[in-house]
């Protein structure tokens, strides 16, 4: 725990409440830190005066998709650390960040605003959380996600280029836009049954492992799909389920012998700065997600 507690604020005010149980005065001390030093401080530094990172919504200003792996540098992704960090949106507010991003930001595809939303899945959700977080009006994004899950109740980018069964990836990042979003119910429900029909891990049709990558766990998530990933979304939503057994298994599998969690790999592309350690190296991130669903599945 030690190891821990000794992290940037970003992750050290989480470990305080969700692990230690720190007194909430406690971890919100720390939690304010995020904004003023470390990650939170440094990637707020980054923020243009159009209120944009790096000039772009999803991708850079100028990306032409000429260098290695996917940019992580632009506006929806660092709007997404800094949520995930626990910075206080007032802070954001008070860069006016909403209002510049509705004047000066537009998705790349199709030059859409940019608090409507686009047609990508992950894109939307991300959206959706970001301007819940804001208090921006993205209330159509939630309608969208109701118009478009498909008929085995979950969702996939690729529905524009005529897929019909739904992601993994797709389904458990709409999931966590509409948790963050608080209604659609039933929608979400759904999307949770697509997931838990398949113990998070395994296709329908044939019980196969959908993939390797279900158990390759990396910090940040991004838009990956793993059982961790699932795994704390449903910790998060409230809902434990006999049908994530499995999945819990391999979680607990992963745990070396000193109580760690390793990182798999990171997702190559331009960053502003690592926060996490290289593949194989015992990742403090991971280590405190897997410990938590671990503890909130009813095992220390």
């Amino acid at each position: 725990m030690g190891w821990l507690l000794d992290s940037d604020p970003a992750l050290r005010w989480q470990v305080e409440r969700d692990l230690v149980g720190a007194p909430r005065e406690v971890w919100e001390a720390t939690r304010a830190r995020v904004a003023v030093e470390g990650f939170g401080a440094r990637l707020l530094a980054a923020q243009g005066a159009d209120g944009m990172w790096d000039g772009g919504a999803f991708f850079p200003r100028g990306f032409r998709g000429e260098e290695g792996g996917q940019p992580w540098t632009a506006t929806t992704w660092s709007l997404n650390s800094l949520r995930e960090w626990g910075v206080d949106a007032a802070v954001l507010r008070g860069r006016r960040t909403v209002e510049l991003l509705e004047a000066n930001c537009r998705w790349e595809y199709q030059g859409l605003p940019y608090w409507g939303g686009e047609v990508d899945c992950c894109i939307n959700a991300w959206t959706l959380a970001n301007g819940v977080w804001l208090g921006a009006d993205v209330g159509g994004i939630a309608e969208w996600f109701a118009r478009h899950q498909l008929e085995d109740g979950g969702w996939n980018c690729e529905w524009v280029e005529g897929a019909r069964r739904s992601s993994f990836h797709s389904t458990l990042n709409a999931l966590k836009g509409l948790l963050a979003w608080g209604g659609a119910g039933d929608v979400r429900r759904a999307g949770e049954e697509y997931l838990l029909e398949r113990r998070l891990c395994r296709r329908l049709s044939t019980g196969d492992v959908v993939g390797e990558w279900v158990g390759q766990f990396r910090w940040p998530f991004r838009w990956g799909y793993s059982v961790l990933n699932a795994a704390d979304y449903f910790r998060r939503a409230g809902r434990r389920d006999p049908r994530m057994a499995e999945a819990i298994g391999m979680i607990r599998a992963q745990r070396q012998a000193d109580g760690t969690w390793l990182q798999a790999g990171r997702h190559p592309g331009r960053v502003w700065f690592e926060i996490d350690v290289e593949a194989g190296e015992p990742s403090k991130w991971l280590t405190f997600c897997a410990m938590r669903v671990l503890r909130w599945w009813g095992e220390d």
